[in-house]
């Protein structure tokens, strides 16, 4: 499928119209499924817009999968799920040649990747040489298989979980696979009152959630995002906010310009989700953290002192001023 041409900034204005009124329909439809988790929602809403992958990242039993399943299912693309194993195999993801009998020759059996939306379930249970199997096909949207090039549907997007606390029989993901998510998403414990409302929401039957999106409609709401408008200070606050993170005494990898890229992404589609056509330094604040919580890499003697990724965030924010316009 070929994604549509770039919109006028008057189709900008128009899916910003329809934005805050979609993110809340969204909302809705999910917390039937899942309580107590806009915020998480309001992100996954963000990256879909950038045409971007997400990470959920949680304790087991904070409905990761749930989630994404039903995320998945209201936007009415071709889904797949992979449960990811310590004897899973690239192949078993990406697909393989099997000899066919009848024809006497080899024929092409495609993986699960060739959906478009593919549920990534417990990622860091599989060793490196599998998980690289997805940086193809997040990075350019193609997979090669046993030498073949063959195009992914559009649009494409990896919903993958992954458990950040249990060590055993996991595998570490590599930072050329995380900067292929565009933001990750940290899942806590619901509240009381939420969980309160899930005990009640789950003592009924199950709910069936109708698709609310069709591929079409997602590819023209990812070629409108460019439209966006932003003030020329805006990408010296991003690049700035990059720079700051790379010099910043207490983070050995600072920000890459792909991650400043993507901060721009995500700060127009948090835009669009509040209804506007133009994006703010505050857009790009919010952003900030999801969009490189999982990119900067903390000085080992730093994590000993107790700083945290949030707690460089927090300085980094705090360090570049807001520049505006005269």
């Amino acid at each position: 499928m070929t994604p549509p041409p770039i919109p006028s900034i008057e189709a900008a204005k128009e899916l910003a119209a329809n934005g805050k009124a979609l993110a809340q329909r969204v909302t809705q439809e999910i917390s039937r499924v899942v309580v107590g988790m806009e915020s998480v929602t309001r992100q996954l809403l963000i990256a879909l817009l950038t045409g971007g992958h997400v990470l959920l990242e949680g304790v087991p039993g904070v409905a990761k999968t749930t989630l994404s399943k039903a995320f998945a299912r209201l936007l009415g693309c071709e889904f797949s799920r992979v449960q990811f194993t310590p004897d899973l195999l690239p192949s078993d993801v990406t697909g393989t040649s099997i000899f066919d009998r009848r024809t006497n020759d080899f024929v092409l059996h495609k993986g699960p990747i060739f959906c478009q939306v593919l549920l990534a379930d417990e990622i860091n249970r599989a060793p490196a040489k599998t998980q690289s199997a997805l940086l193809e096909a997040m990075q350019e949207y193609q997979v090669t298989v046993e030498g073949t090039t063959l195009l992914l549907p559009r649009p494409f997007m990896v919903l993958a979980t992954q458990n950040p606390v249990e060590q055993e029989g996991v595998y570490r993901l590599p930072e050329a696979q995380l900067d292929r998510f565009i933001v990750r998403v940290q899942m806590g414990y619901p509240g009381h009152e939420a969980e309160v409302k899930m005990l009640r929401v789950l003592s009924h039957a199950p709910v069936d959630l109708e698709p609310m999106f069709d591929p079409e409609t997602i590819l023209r709401m990812q070629a409108g995002l460019n439209s966006v408008f932003g003030k020329d200070e805006l990408m010296h606050y991003i690049v700035s906010l990059a720079e700051e993170s790379r010099q910043h005494p207490d983070v050995l990898l600072g920000a890459s310009p792909r991650a400043a890229l993507n901060l721009l992404r995500c700060a127009r589609a948090h835009a669009i989700l509040d209804g506007r056509h133009f994006f703010t330094h505050a857009d790009v604040q919010e952003v900030t953290l999801s969009v490189l919580g999982h990119r900067l890499i903390v000085r080992p003697e730093a994590e000993v002192e107790g700083r945290q990724v949030s707690d460089v965030v927090k300085d980094i924010l705090e360090s570049v001023p807001v520049l505006e316009s005269e």
